[in-house]
């Protein structure tokens, strides 16, 4: 991961070179996309993405991303997922990481979705502030008011609700917030649009280009087997498919007064698995079950 930064570091000059300008008909400016020779290799393969807390150590964002012809799937994994592994026993998903690292995520997410995940990028929920000031912001639209301090993790958001471009703190708040009747869940829908903002903005090739320059910005705070021609090829490959976001089904659950998600995976073949936890459960003295 070392030799793919620093040759990130090297790249970052030479690829303002490689870009090529030309002025079409009506004097617009056109750009060349410097890793489109690498796009082609990156369709049929699944990328594991993990987002950490700013000590580093469970995982607040667990997502999964597959491109296959003119569609980019991105599958959001609940952290609060029970699992039973293999090497670690009944935990939920969030914890695995902290135990085993990368290897034991892509493991068991391997196992359930029934397909081997060939590469990862993990990125400290840090980093998000120095890549969103670098490229000027992303835009969402923030569902309503979002208040909450917690001093302790040094954490202050303040939002209204609206359209506007979120950057540094403002983002990384946006990002975290679940202090509400929502939930996880509804921190998932927003990580949903932000995903999207962000994906919009990147394959822009004016915004590709400054690839390498963000990844030596937050060097310390990301860590991938992709080298950076590979993830400005993944991004290229992105940016000619329409991009679908979602999370697990499942429901919620209590097992020895801890609250878990019962995921539904999903089979190679498209079709749901049981849940890992499957039997149905007793919310308040009623049965349910719960798909979101």
């Amino acid at each position: 991961m070392a030799i793919g930064l620093v040759g990130g570091a090297l790249l970052a000059g030479p690829l303002a070179q490689m870009i090529s300008a030309r002025t079409g008909s009506e004097g617009d400016t056109a750009v060349t996309n410097p890793f489109a020779a690498w796009s082609g290799g990156m369709g049929g393969q699944d990328l594991l993405i993990l987002g950490t807390d700013v000590g580093g150590g469970n995982t607040d964002v667990i997502a999964t991303l597959h491109i296959e012809g003119d569609r980019t799937e991105i599958t959001q994994i609940p952290r609060d997922t029970y699992i039973e592994a293999e090497s670690f026993g009944p935990v939920k998903i969030n914890a695995l990481y902290s135990l085993g690292g990368t290897d034991a995520v892509k493991r068991e997410v391997s196992q359930r979705l029934g397909r081997p995940i060939q590469h990862h990028l993990v990125v400290n929920l840090s980093a998000i502030r120095q890549m969103a000031d670098m490229l000027g912001g992303i835009e969402v639209d923030v569902p309503k008011r979002m208040f909450y301090v917690d001093r302790s993790q040094g954490l202050s958001i303040d939002l209204q609700p609206g359209v506007q471009t979120l950057r540094g703190k403002d983002l990384e708040g946006f990002l975290r917030f679940r202090h509400d009747e929502t939930g996880d869940l509804g921190r998932m829908d927003r990580q949903q649009l932000a995903l999207k903002s962000l994906f919009r903005k990147l394959t822009r090739p004016e915004y590709l280009v400054r690839l390498p320059a963000l990844m030596m910005a937050a060097r310390k705070e990301i860590r991938t087997d992709l080298g950076p021609m590979e993830l400005g090829g993944l991004i290229t490959a992105m940016g000619r498919t329409q991009l679908n976001t979602q999370r697990l089904d499942g429901r919620p659950f209590y097992k020895d007064g801890i609250s878990y998600w019962d995921a539904t995976w999903p089979s190679p073949s498209g079709q749901p698995l049981e849940a890992e936890n499957s039997e149905d459960r007793l919310v308040n003295g009623d049965r349910h079950r719960f798909l979101f």
